[in-house]
């Protein structure tokens, strides 16, 4: 993850508020200075623009493809098309997997490995691309929410703050031989059609429901178990219901609209 991304910035506030030394590198790529403005006159707080990997893997359920084991735990090992059109996403998560542990395994490197199932809450990018943040904008501005498919494929759908905790219980409560992965993700599964109608009805929208072909490969269901969580991470799991933290997210998106989707 990179410290001004979505995931970043939240964790860098959490470990700040601790009261850790925070260096960050980040090439912002994926992330907006914005997210992290307000922590660069914290004392314990450096950002460096650059590129480097720390061994804090921190990947996301695409590793499990379109899986044919539901929900999905840790030891099932996927079901990827290496040559379809979603290959390099879902082989790349694959292969990061691999190279850490080989570290760990050749050089002693610790590393601790989590597996992200799909996160959503404030900061997000306005034109990320993910499904929460597409409908809230297309909500709030009343333009037609498109969904891909039948809206009968699920998902789960993980507030920021619950994947904060599992993360900093994982670098902080586990032991150093314990690498995981661990699945970080609520197993509360709802339809994409599901979401939809949700965000429609909070954002008070008169959009339109539109439905767009079905990309190849797309997954029909996604779910944590998340049994391997609550035994190594001290009986965590994830604690925000989906309306509540979709409200947290719409008030969030109707500021930055309002200023034009420009973030401070």
């Amino acid at each position: 993850m990179q410290p001004c991304d979505t995931i970043g910035s939240h964790l860098c506030e959490r470990l700040l508020a601790e009261g850790n030394d925070i260096i960050c590198i980040d090439n912002y790529f994926t992330g907006h200075k914005s997210n992290i403005r307000h922590l660069l006159s914290h004392p314990n707080f450096e950002i460096i623009r650059h590129d480097i990997v720390y061994p804090y893997m921190a990947e996301i359920e695409e590793i499990y493809g379109d899986p044919l084991i539901h929900p999905q735990r840790e030891d099932y090992w996927g079901h990827v098309n290496p040559l379809g059109i979603r290959s390099c996403y879902d082989e790349g998560k694959r292969c990061a997997e691999s190279l850490f542990m080989s570290y760990y395994r050749e050089h002693g490197i610790p590393v601790k490995i989590i597996r992200i199932f799909n996160t959503y809450g404030p900061k997000m990018n306005i034109n990320d691309g993910r499904v929460v943040s597409n409908f809230i904008v297309q909500a709030l501005r009343g333009d037609n929410i498109t969904i891909y498919g039948d809206g009968g494929q699920s998902r789960s759908f993980q507030y920021i703050d619950d994947l904060i905790e599992g993360m900093v219980r994982m670098m902080d409560d586990t032991p150093d031989d314990f690498t995981g992965p661990v699945n970080i993700g609520n197993p509360n599964e709802f339809t994409i059609a599901e979401l939809a109608r949700e965000v429609i009805s909070l954002t008070g929208s008169k959009s339109k429901i539109v439905h767009l072909p079905l990309p190849a490969d797309d997954p029909q269901q996604r779910q944590p178990d998340i049994s391997l969580a609550r035994n190594m991470l001290g009986g965590w799991e994830p604690k925000i219901q989906l309306r509540d933290g979709l409200l947290k997210t719409i008030a969030y998106f109707e500021e930055v609209l309002s200023r034009g989707g420009i973030r401070r």
